[in-house]
């Protein structure tokens, strides 16, 4: 049995909502360490955006291990039936018929996009770490060419406007009414079992 079967009534466990706010406020003291300073404000943000992205891959391969060995990682998977629910949805016909899920179509899409934009993130930022000077190891900007340094910023900064796009967009139906219990059930655990059938 997967943990989230453990206790009836919770949709997302402590650790999952943990990993989630840690993500938001991480999430957010980047995009304003990264923003700010384009629109003239002046402060160091350097080591703030740094340490901060280090947490966030923390909490990132957190999250990885327990989709794989704790949750049912097929359950956030986009697959056939999602596919058809999206395409019903965009006609206007039911869905009822369809087989029930924790998470729907438009839930794993979201997921989806995010952990793509999270990873290409995690993975530029990292290796951004060799151009600067810190505590624990000495700047060492050689280990790549200028084109190839090139690239790793466009892509960081693309990601980055990508994840501003998907946390606006985030805010916005998390505040909806007819989506407010699935915010709820991430702020106190207790929420609708399904997002995809009669039940929820």
């Amino acid at each position: 049995m997967s943990e989230r079967n453990a206790q009836p009534g919770i949709r997302h466990k402590l650790a999952e909502r943990l990993f989630h706010w840690v993500m938001a406020a991480a999430v957010i003291v980047l995009l304003a360490t990264a923003l700010l300073p384009i629109l003239g404000i002046r402060f160091g943000w350097v080591p703030i955006h740094w340490t901060t992205g280090v947490v966030l891959s923390a909490a990132v391969l957190f999250h990885i291990f327990r989709a794989v060995f704790v949750n049912r990682l097929a359950d956030m998977v986009p697959g056939p039936t999602d596919l058809r629910e999206a395409g019903r949805v965009v006609l206007g016909r039911p869905t009822n018929d369809l087989r029930p899920a924790k998470y729907d179509a438009f839930q794993k899409g979201f997921h989806t996009a995010a952990a793509v934009t999270v990873l290409a993130l995690v993975a530029t930022g990292l290796t951004m770490l060799y151009k600067i000077d810190t505590s624990f190891w000495r700047r060492d900007p050689a280990v790549l060419s200028d084109a190839t340094w090139g690239y790793i910023y466009v892509i960081h900064g693309a990601a980055s406007l990508v994840l501003l796009f998907l946390v606006i967009l985030h805010i916005y139906f998390a505040i909806l009414p007819e989506h407010r219990a699935f915010l709820r059930a991430m702020i106190a655990g207790r929420g609708p079992g399904l997002a995809r059938g009669d039940k929820h």
